[in-house]
């Protein structure tokens, strides 16, 4: 089937930028795609808002939250689709339908489709060829008369609105604007507790915001909106403890117990130095002391200076603090020095330096310094290990290094702990096809660590974020080329799964031997027993670490 203009799907022929919706048309319909009201158009609920999923196999829709109902479309034929975060349009040689989110608890599809199964937190009303999906506490059955093609073209403006880089090959270009329409169904308007805009991993299955994912979020919101990378980032404080306790994870009704990797201020630094305030920095600062300060007080149980992540006895999670749930890191022990968490305090307290002397706080300023000095010395005498020319966490209890090659190893690069002598030694091992230069780089394990590696999550795969990492500690080091490549392979494999299956996967193989959703994900790849264990398939950070590296190659 040939494949028309982007605008001969989209209702009315006003667009300002037809470029921008025709890098969204495709020939097949994706599974796995999230679809849901975002809060930058009108407010979100978080127990009772719709999410949707892609159907798999045949086109169709599976509503996810609050409740379950399948949604199929009849036998379409060939086919032409546009897709994004909150509306679809969907033209084929049999039939056509169109869809969008009318607000957070409302979806009306006009076109042939049948709603299956809904349980009793879903309500569906049909109207001759009209069906609304509802909440069922919040539904409103007369917007199933609503205006289809007025949402749509609502959904629309926003894309077209957007400062989207046009200097860019077209392959960046449409993963870019999946990129963005992912980034959008993130965003969370203020409930609860929550008293700004925020962002969650994945509207389903985790839907709640994370410490670290906000942070990655607000990095690639600062490029498209900086106000919203602003209340991501503050969203985060407001679930904060008054002693000073950061939680890895909270929600409008409730926070967890554990905490999770100490990126928050590096990240207002990202985001305020695209939009400098003083206010925000002045404000936020003695937040961010008093949880960098929980982190040192709570997690040096042993009191020799460097920081141990909290474990659990869960085979398949043992570190949920360390974002490196299932790392074999953690396999064998309880009580480990961590590279990853010294190396981004350290880092933490170098930027705090910095806010400190901008506020006029000249003694803060020094504390800070003094504080990133000497944790810098410490990863580079715990951590260094010469016969491996490489950095390893320290096993308390056995006192010896781990026998663990992790990726984690690489990132005294970020905190400047790391000698010129060791950041040379680390490129090497990035160059090594024995160690870390697989085919897709960089591996969670060393290709050399057989002991330890597995297509799990953190126990082989690549992730974007520590890649991301790794190319920022590279130009620390006056690598620029090498952070370069790193950058142009990781955007490349990224769009090349885009291209294929449409959706930012979670995690890739480093060996490119399987495709991310036949990987395991923690124990096992069962997507039919728990979502929990496949690849998550519309991954926030991975779309939102993608636009910022598009971003920052075409500054250079």
């Amino acid at each position: 089937m040939r494949i028309r203009k982007a605008s001969s799907l989209w209702q009315g022929r006003d667009e300002s930028n037809p470029d921008v919706t025709a890098g969204l048309l495709r020939a097949q319909w994706d599974g796995g795609r999230l679809l849901a009201f975002s809060g930058l158009d009108g407010s979100t609920d978080f127990e009772k808002g719709l999410v949707v999923r892609t159907a798999f196999g045949k086109p169709g829709l599976d509503v996810k939250l609050p409740g379950e109902c399948r949604i199929l479309f009849p036998d379409l034929g060939a086919m032409e689709c546009i897709v994004t975060g909150d509306c679809f349009i969907v033209r084929g040689a049999n039939a056509e339908l169109r869809g969008a989110f009318l607000d957070a608890c409302h979806l009306l599809i006009e076109g042939p489709c049948e709603a299956r199964s809904p349980d009793r937190a879903i309500t569906v009303t049909t109207k001759r060829n009209r069906t609304l999906i509802a909440s069922a506490s919040r539904c409103e059955e007369a917007k199933v008369d609503a205006d289809v093609e007025g949402a749509i073209r609502d959904r629309r403006r926003w894309l077209e609105t957007l400062p989207l880089p046009s200097t860019i090959p077209a392959s960046s270009r449409h993963a870019l604007l999946r990129a963005v329409n992912l980034m959008k169904t993130q965003v969370s308007t203020p409930e609860g507790r929550i008293r700004h805009r925020w962002t969650t991993p994945d509207r389903w299955p985790h839907a709640r915001m994370w410490l670290w994912d906000s942070v990655f979020h607000a990095i690639g919101w600062r490029h498209l909106d900086v106000s919203v990378a602003r209340d991501a980032i503050t969203a985060v404080f407001d679930v904060q403890r008054d002693d000073g306790f950061m939680p890895h994870m909270g929600s409008p009704r409730e926070i967890s117990s554990i905490t999770q990797p100490p990126v928050l201020a590096f990240g207002v630094k990202l985001v305020n130095d695209v939009d400098p305030r003083p206010e925000w920095i002045e404000a936020l600062y003695p937040k961010l002391a008093a949880y960098l300060e929980w982190d040192v007080r709570n997690r040096d149980t042993d009191g020799a200076g460097l920081v141990e992540w909290a474990t659990s006895g869960d085979p398949h999670c043992r570190c949920d603090e360390s974002g490196m749930d299932n790392s074999p890191r953690f396999d064998a022990t309880t009580s480990l020095d961590a590279v990853d968490f010294n190396s981004f305090l350290a880092l933490e307290f170098e930027v705090m330096s910095g806010f400190a002397a901008a506020l006029g706080r000249g003694a803060d300023s020094e504390k800070w310094k003094g504080m990133h000095s000497r944790l810098c010395a410490l990863i580079r005498e715990r951590f260094w290990s010469e016969r491996s020319g490489f950095f390893l966490d320290y096993d308390n209890e056995r006192r010896t290094h781990s026998p663990v090659l992790a990726s984690s190893g690489f990132l005294p690069l970020i905190c400047g702990a790391a000698t010129e002598a060791q950041a040379g030694r680390l490129a090497s091992l990035l160059r090594d096809p024995e160690m870390f230069q697989t085919r897709f780089p960089v591996s969670c394990i060393a290709k050399s660590d057989t002991q330890h590696y597995r297509k799990d999550m953190w126990r082989g795969p690549v992730w974007i974020n520590i890649n991301w990492y790794v190319a920022l500690g590279l130009d620390r080091y006056g690598m620029a080329q090498e952070a370069a490549d790193l950058r142009r392979r990781t955007m490349e494999e990224i769009e090349r799964f885009n291209e294929s299956h449409g959706v930012f996967f979670e995690y890739y193989d480093d060996r490119r031997e399987v495709d991310p959703p036949e990987m395991h994900r923690k124990g096992s790849c069962a997507p039919e027993k728990s979502p929990y264990h496949q690849v998550i398939h519309d991954y926030g950070w991975t779309a939102t670490l993608y636009a910022d590296m598009v971003f920052s190659c075409l500054r250079g």
